[in-house]
């Protein structure tokens, strides 16, 4: 937690305090009353700016006239791009091919340098070539600091909703996993400072690092078919497991059609537009409803908001949602 405090401080003056609210449309529809944290609204569209800042801040001046790399699935590669352009920090991205076209594109108009490759597992192979070469790894998940930046994520949560409006304070927390960084900083500080808080993770069909490795004891390396690139983390790491282990109640895995209708459901009832990572925290809510009965007030982590009216359009479409 000192490390999450000491995080916050640091990046304070690089992120946005995203704003932490009672949705009168989630709550109506699920049942309960429901508060969002609209991390969707952070610098790039997502989280992932807290932790890559943090990173790129405890640079020495060596290492950062090396450059760094990064290996990622979307989000992690905007955030990386662009605050290391910010900080004048050269960086080099690597992703997949099947990563979002305009996750891509970003990356390149932020001044980075994209590397391609053919799946997610060449991707970190190539990831770990360039690091030997010199440059800086700034892990999506696996280093203690990138997990102190994204705990920032939960500080503010909690401290916001300390005096929760629309139904008392909050029982149960959502946050999706694709390696575990942002579920661990989160759990931490909800742990800390609301140790009654149930966190729950969530996962989509075909991208369940997280839920494979408790259910193995340890980090298992996965078979990736999700459309979901922003949970595609082809394992956990052992820091990430050891906190889900510790700390998360569960990890709920949900198919992507869900998480692509969740989208929908976010953008009606919520009016917010988000992507699939997120969006898979609806139907899990309904999981955790069906779990705890009555009497719950959720807390969702909307993770980020980088898809296209064109992607969501297209998901829709391949599961029959529109």
């Amino acid at each position: 937690m000192a490390e999450i405090r000491e995080a916050a401080e640091k990046i304070a003056g690089h992120v946005v305090r995203t704003p932490t609210v009672p949705s009168p449309g989630l709550s109506a529809l699920l049942g309960v009353p429901v508060v969002a944290k609209l991390e969707l609204l952070q610098r790039t569209g997502s989280f992932k700016a807290r932790g890559a800042v943090a990173k790129l801040l405890t640079l020495t001046d060596g290492e950062r006239a090396a450059g760094v790399v990064a290996v990622s699935g979307g989000n992690h590669g905007i955030a990386l791009a662009h605050m290391a352009a910010a900080l004048h920090i050269k960086a080099t991205v690597v992703m997949s091919r099947t990563a979002p076209r305009r996750a891509a594109d970003l990356v390149e108009a932020a001044g980075a340098t994209l590397r391609l490759t053919d799946g997610m597992a060449e991707a970190f192979a190539l990831t770990d070539r360039l690091r030997s070469e010199g440059l800086t790894l700034v892990h999506p998940f696996d280093d203690p600091v990138v997990i102190a930046g994204q705990g920032t994520v939960g500080l503010e949560f909690a401290e916001d909703t300390r005096d929760s409006e629309g139904g008392g304070a909050l029982t149960d927390v959502l946050v999706s996993i694709g390696g575990g960084g942002l579920v661990s900083g989160v759990a931490t500080a909800f742990k800390t400072l609301r140790p009654d808080i149930r966190v729950w993770g969530v996962e989509t069909v075909g991208a369940t690092a997280m839920a494979q490795a408790l259910a193995a004891g340890g980090p298992v390396t996965v078979p990736l078919s999700s459309i979901v690139t922003t949970l595609s983390a082809p394992s956990a790491s052992r820091l990430t497991y050891d906190h889900v282990s510790a700390l998360v109640e569960d990890v709920l895995v949900v198919p992507d059609a869900e998480a692509v209708q969740g989208v929908l459901d976010l953008a009606e009832h919520a009016k917010v537009w988000t992507e699939p990572a997120a969006g898979c925290l609806l139907p899990a809510a309904r999981q955790v409803l069906e779990r705890v009965g009555e009497g719950a007030r959720l807390g969702l982590v909307v993770c980020g908001g980088n898809a296209t009216a064109a992607d969501v359009t297209d998901w829709a479409r391949r599961f029959g949602l529109l």
